[in-house]
């Protein structure tokens, strides 16, 4: 009877001992969880990479294929013209505010008070 009880008691212990290392130990629930999240996480980064991936093989595609996409790459980037076109730089005066937007609220023009 006696062993009993003493076998009883060794079980319950180590099922407590498993118990605790499945929920709280090394490779348990929580840890579980935690890589999960991390997949989840790495999973949203590559999908972004490879979108970025995707637009710079169609760019590389374009430059390859046809010839407008480099004029207008050397137009924009390097400011280049083609032979017979005359370039324009419209230079505003410093403090000029581009057309369509408010002046700062400095320079609003103010309502005379009587």
């Amino acid at each position: 009877m006696r062993w009993l009880r003493l076998l009883l008691v060794v079980l319950a212990g180590l099922l407590a001992f498993l118990q605790y290392r499945l929920w709280v130990g090394e490779g348990g629930s929580r840890s579980v969880a935690r890589l999960e999240q991390q997949v989840q996480q790495q999973t949203r980064e590559n999908a972004g990479l490879q979108q970025r991936n995707d637009a710079l093989a169609a760019e590389v595609e374009d430059l390859k294929s046809g010839e407008a996409a480099v004029e207008e790459r050397a137009r924009s980037e390097l400011g280049m013209i083609k032979p017979g076109e005359t370039f324009y730089r419209v230079v505003e005066p410093d403090g000029a505010t581009p057309p369509g937007e408010a002046p700062p609220a400095s320079e609003a023009p103010q309502a005379a008070t009587p």
